[in-house]
């Protein structure tokens, strides 16, 4: 049996015992039970069907043959949840959040790790990893890319793009900043792009590109409870201060 018609089955409450064994064996069998567990904690607001049936019944011609709403509106409910069940499970993206003061490791499907910054937001889909290496960051975060595929770091300020190397992205409000700590890494903000090696970085302040030197670091401060700031205006310094 297809697995669009097993779920369907589950879903009206139609598995035999060999069919409910095939569903629990499906991969994402306990990401579809705790979405259907969510729809049913769901409840809408009062509409009373028979009512509302029973008034527009009247509306009709009596000859007209009436036609049952209830079974109609079984079978959409059963076809919007199926549809909903396959893009939950197939849209799936895992969230790390960070609050103030507090910082996470991320392990990436591919082995791929992030050392995510306190206040900060990283997203990723797991299930499409495979054929797209690519993660969604507001706020800030180092990592350190396994080779392979092009691996994209997304924010709302620009893209940053590597195939296998160590980085520090930032973005905090009007704040863009990119290091490049080893191998060679590519950045995109409209239309500007600019590819940088070991020691430099991309920096971008209340929308003005900034000219930078090379560093000598091998990773971070903030990943050593460290701070330091160079040509930073003052309220973005005290704003990571409250992070």
């Amino acid at each position: 049996m297809k697995r669009e018609e097993l779920i369907l089955k589950w879903l009206d409450h139609n598995l035999n015992d060999e069919e409910l064994k095939a569903f629990e064996a499906l991969e994402d069998h306990k990401d579809l039970l705790r979405l259907s567990q969510a729809s049913a904690a769901f409840k809408p607001s009062h509409y009373n069907i028979d009512k509302q049936y029973t008034l527009l019944k009247e509306k009709r011609e009596s000859k007209t043959k009436s036609i049952g709403l209830k079974p109609l509106l079984r079978v959409a409910a059963v076809v919007v949840l199926a549809l909903s069940l396959y893009f939950y499970t197939t849209r799936l993206d895992t969230k790390v959040i960070t609050e103030i003061a507090q910082q996470t490791s991320v392990l990436l499907p591919d082995n791929s790790a992030v050392e995510l910054n306190a206040a900060s937001r990283l997203v990723f889909n797991e299930k499409k990893w495979s054929k797209k290496r690519e993660v969604l960051l507001d706020g800030e975060a180092f990592f350190k890319v396994a080779k392979g595929s092009v691996f994209d770091v997304l924010t709302s300020y620009g893209k940053v793009t590597v195939l296998g190397t160590q980085f520090n992205v930032t973005q905090r409000d009007d704040y863009f900043k990119v290091v490049c700590y080893e191998g060679l890494v590519s950045v995109t903000h409209k239309n500007i792009k600019q590819k940088l090696n070991p020691g430099e970085s991309f920096i971008i302040i209340d929308g003005k590109l900034i000219a930078t030197e090379k560093e000598n670091y091998t990773s971070p401060n903030w990943i050593n409870g460290e701070s330091a700031f160079k040509s930073t205006p003052l309220k973005y310094v005290l704003a990571e201060f409250e992070r």
